[in-house]
Parts: C-alpha cells; structure tokens; sequence
C-alpha cells in the first residue's frame, strides 16, 4: 500500500490520511481478499485520489468531515465508491483502528461547516 504523503503536516489533515487508510484497508481485505499492507489496483487507486484531493483540500486543517463540507472536490464515480468503502468500513473502525473512529466521528465530524472557499458576496442596494 502506497500511504499518503501530504504537503500540511498538520496534526488534523495527518489524521485524516490515516482515517481513509485504514477504511480502505478494511475495506479491500474484506472484500478483495488481501492480506497484510497490501491493496487490489482498485482500492490502491482509489486511495491514490483520495489522498491527491485531500491535499488540495481549500479548508486544510479548518475541514470538517467530507458529507459536510460545502465543496465536493470528488468526481461522482469516485465519491460513490468513498461512500461505499465508508459504509462498509465505518462501523468496523471501533474494533480495529478506535482512536481513528473516535477522533473522527466525535472531534471532526462537530466541527462546524466551513465558509465556502471563493464564494461571492453579493451585494445588495437599495
């Protein structure tokens, strides 16, 4: 399994590598039958994307989960399969990575939903 590398070292995106790594991992051993470190081409690719649009995240360590974010950075094909590999993994994360699914469900998921990034105010006159 190739890890992810990102440019912001900071604790919170660090963490959030980890998070996606250790869903994919569940998610391939269980349902592609790898073993140790190791992914299928699919799941290797998937992480890949993952961790590429996770890097140029607009929000950084300012992001809150993804299901809440304002900007969907993710090509719907790869968005859905996510969501697959996060159904599926999601409730396994207690027993195998629980610090990983705590921080992620309790500390990331109540931050709060971030300004859009870009966004234009409109002006109003009257």
């Amino acid at each position: 399994m190739e890890r992810i590398e990102l440019k912001n070292q900071h604790i919170r995106m660090t963490r959030e590598a980890r998070t996606i790594e250790a869903m994919v991992l569940i998610y391939c051993h269980d349902k592609h039958g790898t073993r140790g470190e190791s992914l299928c081409a699919e799941c290797q690719s998937l992480l890949t994307y993952a961790g590429a649009r996770l890097d140029k995240c607009p929000y950084q360590e300012g992001k809150t989960t993804c299901v809440k974010c304002p900007t969907h950075c993710y090509k719907p094909d790869k968005r859905a399969a996510v969501r697959e590999v996060m159904r599926y993994a999601g409730p396994r994360m207690m027993f195998r990575h629980p610090y990983l699914a705590i921080m992620h469900l309790l500390v990331d998921g109540r931050r709060e939903q971030p300004e859009r990034v870009g966004k234009k105010v409109r002006e109003t006159t009257s």
